[in-house]
């Protein structure tokens, strides 16, 4: 699985969040969080990159293209977590969660309950 730019990932992001959509949709749902529409043009090549990338696929309906994501936001995610512990965290988990308490983005409850679900699942 390729790596994604920070523009398709945005992209892929609002294809995952509604599953089947057009070019219009992807740009009506920028519009409703940014305020401004990007250029149709724009949004295109990015889904059609995004389809040479294996990332999405579409139904033609005459000259209207369905896209639909191939890779799952979950199969993605892990791929991410994984390549980012290992790229700056010497593939430590143990490391990332020390980052994460030491910049405050991890509390003690939230640990408590992580170490619930790690005592749970085993």
């Amino acid at each position: 699985m390729t790596t994604l730019t920070k523009a398709e990932e945005e992209i892929m992001q609002i294809i995952w969040r509604l599953e089947r959509c057009t070019v219009s949709d992807v740009r009506d749902s920028i519009a409703q969080t940014e305020g401004s529409k990007p250029p149709h043009s724009t949004i295109s090549t990015i889904v059609r990159i995004l389809e040479e990338k294996g990332f999405l696929g579409h139904k033609a309906y005459g000259r209207t293209y369905e896209y639909f994501p191939l890779v799952q936001k979950a199969d993605y995610t892990k791929r991410s977590i994984n390549k980012l512990v290992s790229d700056y965290f010497d593939g430590s988990v143990n490391r990332l969660v020390s980052f994460l308490v030491e910049e405050e983005k991890l509390n003690a409850q939230e640990l408590n309950q992580l170490l619930k679900q790690l005592d749970d699942n085993q």
